[in-house]
């Protein structure tokens, strides 16, 4: 039997995350835009115009939420780092008695507890690190890169919205409806595969919920934009 254990995918950068959820708020809200303008029958120009001021809104706007966001909790967790390495530095005998107190209420024998707690103490790096984790449940090592959650966003966005808007460079009306939705079906089930590896969940499931949500959205806006489009009539 192998000694080698499994080897778990860093995920705390914020990256993968963002890349998976932004190419599935990219395609939903793409081709509900897309066909909710399409409903009302314009003419293909104006819908490839709404598709691409949806893609780079959208993808602009997600960016600058996820890099705000991100930047917030950075600063946030740097704070309370920060903070804790002051209280190491300058009140080291109450920091000691906190991990022992803490090593002992999950069950460690108060000798070995101590023995722990002295010896974690002894290095301030290794003290900050445990503390950290321990008493803030935060990795000092691993609290997210802003930029790099912005531009997977970004990208993943993008990738996503022009999913359902690239038939209307080349098809009109029924015709450019129907392979958008054709590629929007595709879409979803493949960022619901993607979401079940990513997540472990059923795989069928994943996709038809995937695939249900993006359909009853795109349907709500098409609907939408024919009645907006008989008033007009």
């Amino acid at each position: 039997m192998s000694d080698v254990g499994v080897r778990h995918r860093d995920i705390t950068g914020g990256g993968a995350r963002a890349a998976v959820f932004g190419v599935s708020d990219g395609l939903v809200s793409n081709v509900a835009l897309i066909l909710g303008v399409a409903g009302a029958h314009p003419s293909a120009p104006f819908v490839k115009v709404a598709g691409l001021a949806g893609l780079i809104g959208g993808a602009l706007s997600m960016a600058l939420g996820e890099y705000v966001s991100m930047k917030a909790q950075k600063e946030l967790f740097e704070k309370e780092i920060a903070l804790e390495a002051h209280e190491i530095k300058t009140r080291p005998d109450f920091e000691r008695r906190e991990l022992v107190q803490m090593y002992r209420r999950k069950g460690v024998p108060k000798e070995v507890a101590e023995d722990f707690a002295e010896h974690i103490m002894k290095d301030p790096e290794l003290a900050l690190n445990t503390h950290a984790r321990e008493e803030l449940g935060i990795d000092p090592t691993s609290i997210g890169s802003p930029i790099q959650a912005s531009l997977a966003s970004f990208g993943s966005f993008a990738v996503g919205a022009i999913l359902p808007l690239f038939p209307w460079f080349f098809a009109t009306g029924t015709a450019g409806i129907m392979l958008t939705i054709i590629l929007a079906f595709v879409g979803a089930a493949s960022v619901g595969a993607l979401l079940a590896v990513f997540t472990g969940r059923s795989l069928l499931r994943t996709i038809a919920r995937q695939v249900v949500l993006s359909g009853v959205a795109a349907g709500i806006t098409y609907a939408l934009g024919h009645l907006v489009g008989l008033e007009g009539g």
